[in-house]
């Protein structure tokens, strides 16, 4: 009995033709829909000595916009706001990435700065926007990205300390600068203690990173930056952009691969968030990693009996 029947080779030409169309449908849906998504997610964390003064506190995350990207349009960018703005936040923070380059030319954007930090204009929070920049930002021209985001009421950090007062107690808030510009490690850890020993007040600190990887450089025995550090915000992955059954997001941009892949990470007793961010960079498509904003509450952790 010969083993390539005719009904066999129907039978395989079917599943074939069945696993092409199901490719192309996955493709399709990964560029066109996938990219123009955007889910809030919400996430409690529990902060182990977290001042009292601050429970409860609402931060709205944002990272890795890409202005001008599948994904990044300015209607996008519009419903971030909303988005955003509709949370009522304690604070907004933006994590880097606001630009997206052509591929032939690094110096040309899909979307002016001045385009970007408008439509960013309305965000508000009730203790302020602040951000940090990120790689792409750093490639281009960076002063001039920082000065025109401040010009639209977004206070833009690099290796300083923003301190504001919550019923009397002041939290710092740590810009960290991006990965890119790492020479030694000892160096910027230095630069990032520094800043945090000539902040004003003593209270708790939230660092915030483009990359999710700065959580090494400002903590652990070498190279903390301080005690008080409790929570590290960051973005930069894309949570990988593109997510497939077993295998995961085959190309994470991190040392660490996927454990820091996106969501809640509690790394050397800091809790650390990385958001998945909005447009998307190098491939247009997101396949089961939606555009999100994440919207964050902080909670003193209550101690087992």
């Amino acid at each position: 009995m010969p083993f390539l029947t005719k009904d066999r080779i129907q039978r395989a030409g079917i599943l074939l033709a069945f696993l092409a169309g199901l490719g192309v449908a996955a493709l399709g849906y990964s560029y066109f829909v996938e990219p123009s998504r955007l889910v809030v997610t919400r996430a409690e964390i529990e902060v182990s000595n977290w001042n009292r003064a601050f429970e409860g506190l609402k931060i709205v995350a944002i990272s890795d916009i890409h202005g001008g990207s599948n994904g990044g349009d300015a209607a996008k960018i519009d419903l971030v706001v909303q988005k955003a703005n509709e949370e009522n936040p304690d604070l907004i923070v933006i994590l880097g990435d606001f630009i997206s380059e052509t591929r032939a030319d690094r110096t040309k954007l899909k979307m002016p700065i001045d385009k970007i930090a408008e439509l960013l204009r309305p965000l508000k929070a009730r203790y302020g926007v602040y951000a940090v920049l990120g790689n792409h930002d750093i490639w281009n021209d960076p002063g001039v990205i920082a000065k025109t985001l401040e010009s639209n009421g977004i206070e833009v950090l690099e290796h300083e300390v923003a301190t504001i007062d919550i019923g009397g107690a002041d939290l710092r808030l740590l810009g960290l600068k991006d990965h890119v510009l790492v020479d030694e490690w000892a160096v910027y850890s230095r630069g990032a203690k520094r800043a945090v020993d000539t902040s004003k007040g003593t209270g708790d600190i939230i660092a915030l990173s483009h990359s999710p990887d700065m959580i090494r450089l400002v903590t652990g025995n070498k190279h903390k930056v301080s005690d008080q550090l409790k929570v590290f915000l960051a973005g930069h992955t894309h949570g990988g952009q593109i997510w497939l059954p077993i295998i995961g997001s085959p190309v994470i941009p991190s040392s660490y691969g996927q454990q820091y892949a996106r969501g809640h990470i509690t790394e050397r007793g800091v809790e650390m968030f990385v958001t998945s961010g909005v447009g998307t960079s190098i491939l247009p498509f997101r396949f089961l990693v939606p555009p999100e904003i994440a919207v964050l509450t902080i909670r003193n952790k209550v101690s087992e009996q």
